[in-house]
Order: C-alpha cells, then sequence, then structure tokens
C-alpha cells in the first residue's frame, strides 16, 4: 500500500495477500488496507490486482489506528467508485491515539512460527515477519513432526542472521510452540500461524501494548481475512470475530466487563492462536501450551482459549490491540472448513472438559453454563446465532451472495458437525492427556 496519492493524485493500493490468478466466483472480493486520509485525499484509488474483483474489503486506518472496515465497489478499470468510497470512509469512526506507556520498555521480540509441511507459507510469512519494523528481533521457525525437509531448505534460503530452525519431532502444535518458548531470547514472544502475513508494524504495535500497561502478560492482535476469493472464506469470514475485534481493550478478572456474562471464558473476544504474544517470564510461569490441546492431538484444538484463560486466572491482565494486524488466508474450500470446523467443536468439548476436571476453574463454569450452551456451534471463534438462521445470516451478510442451495446446506451441516464434535470433545482430551505422558 502507497501512504500518499502520487504527483498524479492516484493512490494505489496492494493486495494483502497477493494471488497469481484472478478470481472465478463473482462473489470474490479484493482484500487490502488503505490509510483514510490519503485516499480521502486522492482523485482515484486504485487497486493493484483487481482484475475479476467487483468487490473490495478495506482495513481503514488513520495512521498505524485502525478505524475498521469498509465494503466498496470496484470499476473494471480497478478504480474504487469514489463517491461511494468517500462516503464509507468518513462513515467510520474517529480513532485515538492510545494512552502513553505507563510499563517497562519492551526490548527484544522473538516470533514463533510452528508449521508442518506447508513451506511455501512459512516462506511468506517469514519474509513478512523478517520486513517487521522492530529493531531488535528473533524468528524461530519450529517444524513439527516433517514428513520432508522442505521446511529446513526454506528456512536456510533466508541469510537473515535472526532467523533459526528448530526441529519438534513430536507431532502437536503446542509441542512446537513450547520447543520455540524453550529456545526464544526475547522479552516478548509472539506466535503466528504460518498462514499469515504480519503488517509492517505488527511487531510494534506489540510492543506498545505491554508497554502501556505493567501487568500485561498477554496481548493478541487483529486478523483480518487476507483473501475473500471462494463463498466458504466469506462464510468463514462472517462468522468469526478476529476481524471485529477493533476496540483497544485490557481484560483483567478483577474488573470483569459487563458486556461479556462468560468472561472469562468469552471465547472469540480474546483474539486467537493465530496472532498472540506473551511475555517470556510469565508463559513459562504458566508452563508454555497444553500439549494435550490443539492440532496434531486427538482435541485438534483449544490450546489458545485455554492459555488465555490460564493467563487471566493467574492474575495477569490480556491486552486486545488491534493496530497488531496479521493477515490471514482462510481455508478455501469446504472439506477443509469441515475439518477445520470438527476441530473447532472437538477443541471446545476437550477445554472444557479440562476446566471441569479442576476445582478452581469447574465452580466458574458452571456458574455460566447456561449461557455456554447457547455458544456452541459458533464455529470457532464467534458468537452462536438462533438455530439454522444464523447460517442464511452468514451466507447473506453482505447483500446476497452468489451461493446456491448445496451451499446453503452445506454450511447447515456444518454447525451440526460442530456440535457433535463437541460432544466428543471430553473423551478426546482424556485420550490426549494419556497421549502426553
Amino acid at each position: 500500500m502507497t501512504d500518499r496519492p502520487t504527483m498524479t493524485g492516484v493512490l494505489t493500493l496492494q493486495p494483502a495477500m497477493p494471488a497469481a490468478d484472478a478470481p472465478t466466483w463473482p462473489g470474490a472480493a479484493w482484500v487490502g488496507a488503505v490509510d483514510r486520509h490519503a485516499a480521502l485525499a486522492a482523485d482515484a484509488v486504485v487497486l493493484a490486482g483487481a482484475a475479476g474483483f467487483g468487490r473490495a474489503r478495506l482495513l481503514v486506518r488513520d495512521g498505524r489506528e485502525v478505524a475498521g472496515s469498509i465494503d466498496v465497489t470496484v470499476g473494471p478499470d480497478g478504480a474504487l467508485e469514489p463517491t461511494e468510497a468517500a462516503r464509507a470512509l468518513r462513515a467510520l469512526r474517529p480513532t485515538r491515539l492510545p494512552a502513553a506507556p505507563q510499563g517497562p520498555a519492551v526490548g527484544r521480540i522473538t516470533v514463533v512460527v510452528a508449521t508442518r509441511d506447508r513451506p511455501e507459507d512459512v516462506r511468506r510469512c517469514v519474509a513478512s515477519v523478517l520486513a517487521s519494523a522492530w529493531d531488535d528481533l528473533e524468528v524461530i521457525v519450529v517444524d513439527n513432526a516433517p514428513s520432508s525437509d522442505a521446511t529446513r531448505t526454506v528456512v536456510a534460503s533466508f541469510t537473515d542472521p535472526r532467523l533459526q530452525y528448530v526441529l519438534e519431532a513430536r507431532a502437536g502444535v503446542s509441542r512446537a510452540r513450547n520447543a520455540g518458548l524453550a529456545a526464544a531470547t526475547g522479552d516478548v514472544v509472539a506466535f503466528v500461524d504460518d498462514d499469515v502475513v504480519v503488517d509492517e508494524w505488527w511487531a510494534a504495535a506489540l510492543a506498545g501494548a505491554y508497554a502501556r500497561d505493567a501487568d500485561v502478560v498477554c496481548v493478541t492482535g487483529l486478523v483480518p481475512s487476507g483473501e475473500l476469493r471462494t463463498p466458504t472464506q466469506r462464510y468463514f469470514d462472517e462468522r468469526v470475530t478476529w476481524a471485529r475485534n477493533t476496540e483497544r481493550r485490557v481484560y483483567r478478572t478483577a474488573s470483569p466487563p459487563d458486556d461479556l456474562p462468560l468472561f472469562p471464558f468469552s471465547v472469540g473476544a480474546f483474539g486467537t492462536g493465530a496472532n498472540m504474544s506473551l511475555r517470556r517470564s510469565a508463559a513459562i510461569a504458566l508452563g508454555g501450551f497444553d500439549v494435550a490441546l490443539g492440532p496434531g492431538t486427538p482435541a485438534r484444538a483449544g490450546e489458545d482459549p485455554d492459555l488465555f484463560t490460564r493467563v487471566l486466572f493467574s492474575g495477569g491482565a490480556l491486552a486486545v490491540e488491534p493496530s497488531a494486524i496479521v493477515w490471514h488466508r482462510h481455508r478455501a474450500d469446504r472439506e477443509a472448513l469441515r475439518a477445520q470446523a470438527l476441530g473447532y467443536g472437538t477443541g471446545l468439548g476437550a477445554w472444557v472438559a479440562k476446566l471441569m476436571s479442576r476445582p478452581g476453574t469447574a465452580f466458574a463454569v458452571l456458574r455460566r453454563a447456561v449461557g455456554a450452551l447457547r455458544q456452541l456451534g459458533a464455529l470457532g471463534q464467534g458468537n452462536a446465532g438462533d438455530g439454522g438462521d444464523q447460517v442464511s445470516a452468514a451466507v447473506d451478510a453482505i447483500g446476497g451472495w452468489p451461493v446456491d442451495d448445496e451451499f446453503r446446506a452445506a454450511a447447515a451441516g456444518l454447525k451440526r458437525a460442530e456440535l457433535t464434535a463437541a460432544l466428543g470433545g471430553p473423551w478426546r482430551y482424556v485420550r490426549g492427556r494419556f497421549a502426553a505422558r
């Protein structure tokens, strides 16, 4: 993305996650970011690589501050419709600068990328992390139970001394992240998924959140969709909250928020493991990630909400920092989305089973049991709706996508599959606990 219009008055934006070919689905949206002041000052806003796109999803910023997102029309020349775009930009809320620092400054930041057999994703992710505007950076790629040396080869292709490779032969993303934590030397350890691209100012935004509040031990960031080329990606985008946590907040058990009745079990409000960080000392004190939870275990997921709640129960504060942005590529096809939904379902059930197995958290869970049941079926980190209407609402959220009855039926099936998987989560957690011994 260019920071200001060119001499000709044209502002050219770059896609968040460029693709080699044009989309084939007519409901696809071009995705990227724009500075509001630069866009309003430009004579025209043009999107690079916009062939085949009729709409655009733009994350709007005032400098580094996130104002929200807009969906606007893209003309055949790749330019935004100027009147519509200007109206949408002005309608977003004004941004405010963050509070002044109150805690100690952050020095080195270690970034851990856990991966398994996705070398090209790793290449793209690592390149973006190394381009971060932060002076003292350490990057650790943890190769988790690989089937080949492809990831090692990709890491070796970088000549940057800040990058190192770690092999974790035992399967499981929690084991991989713990291996990265053990090798880390930074004051803060940040964890990102291998299928993300980080924003240039991502690391600086994390550091700012820690510096503002001395008791903050965990910071999560915004995870907007980096690609919206298929109905499956747009459906997933509508159901998760990762890209909509645009309000800067700090959570503490000493002052429960009134708008989160399930707090501190508010799945989704705290963010996601695709963009999370902890003070290294706090992460070590907590024992790292639970190796019985997460991808690569029978539970399939649940490792990130588990860690978030452990942070809060330990007395630490958790900050949501929307200016810490990573772009995420959602699953593009139905089978991959179904597998992900099953994983979220079993992970949710496994995580609840863990909470119920410990006296310190079981009572807190029971107090919120009725409300928690209403949130089952919330595809990962979203909020539940009312029965099948949630599916229609997600599919129709932006005004009538070109999807057929077969897609609607498949979407409804995802919710049922996730609910069923959640019921099997406790048994999967038990299996995972035995396997972890």
